[in-house]
């Protein structure tokens, strides 16, 4: 039996490029799955800001009618629901490749006790849902004047 010099400096090259490997797959794995894809998977990316009178949500809709959007606030939560219909004018076994997912969609918000939840506004333009949300008087900012004397 021949012995073999143990190189620590091996083992860390060794575990370093699984390292790489793995962080490779992770940077260029889709973040869905091809059966998710097929069974269409979709969650539309939404971008949550806050101004000095109400908190906004921006959601991408591509492809989606207002009829085909709901939204409700109950208990502090608003709910996104909605489907993005595959067009009908073309047949699925016509397709070489389908890479834009389709299906229904569902997103919940937990709002903060700040916000006047009945006065919620929706508007939706080029695709983009913008609900804005009013947050309650004592929320907002206060400027106190500072005397002097």
């Amino acid at each position: 039996m021949a012995l073999i010099r143990w190189d620590p400096f091996r083992e860390m090259s060794s575990l370093q490029e699984r390292m790489n490997r793995l962080m490779s797959d992770f940077r260029t794995r889709t973040p869905w799955t091809e059966e998710e894809m097929a069974q269409g998977a979709w969650v539309p990316a939404v971008d949550i800001y806050e101004t000095k009178d109400s908190i906004v949500l921006n959601v991408e809709l591509p492809g989606v009618t207002k009829e085909e959007i709901s939204i409700e606030v109950k208990d502090n939560t608003l709910t996104l629901r909605g489907e993005k219909k595959m067009e009908k004018d073309v047949k699925e076994e016509s397709y070489h490749r389908m890479e834009r997912t389709y299906g229904s969609f569902m997103r919940a918000f937990t709002l903060p006790s700040t916000v006047q939840q009945e006065k919620v506004k929706a508007r939706f333009r080029d695709g983009i849902l913008e609900v804005s949300i009013p947050k309650a008087e004592e929320a907002k900012p206060k400027q106190i004047k500072v005397e002097v004397g």
